[in-house]
């Protein structure tokens, strides 16, 4: 199914169904950042489906795909780090 394409956070944000321009990813991280208790599969901007890729994800530990949906949470996230740093 993805197998033709080398995962990158590009083609995960197309397979999520989202722009995945440089510009888009970083648009859409500045925008979304979550708060540290909620995961990433929990935020409540995701619909069902990309819910449910990201946990196939999770779950599965598809090497190829984790490390990517391990840089989005880390990511949407990036102001909670900071602000527990603080």
């Amino acid at each position: 199914m993805l197998m033709n394409n080398k995962p990158s956070l590009e083609l995960l944000f197309s397979q999520l169904g989202l722009a995945s321009s440089q510009a888009a990813i970083e648009l859409f991280i500045r925008t979304h950042q979550l708060p540290a208790h909620i995961n990433l599969h929990d935020a409540p901007f995701w619909t069902k489906s990309q819910r449910e890729f990201l946990i196939r994800y999770l779950v599965e530990d598809a090497d190829e795909w984790v490390m990517w949906v391990d840089e989005l949470n880390q990511q949407l996230h990036m102001n909670a780090s900071k602000a527990h740093m603080a």
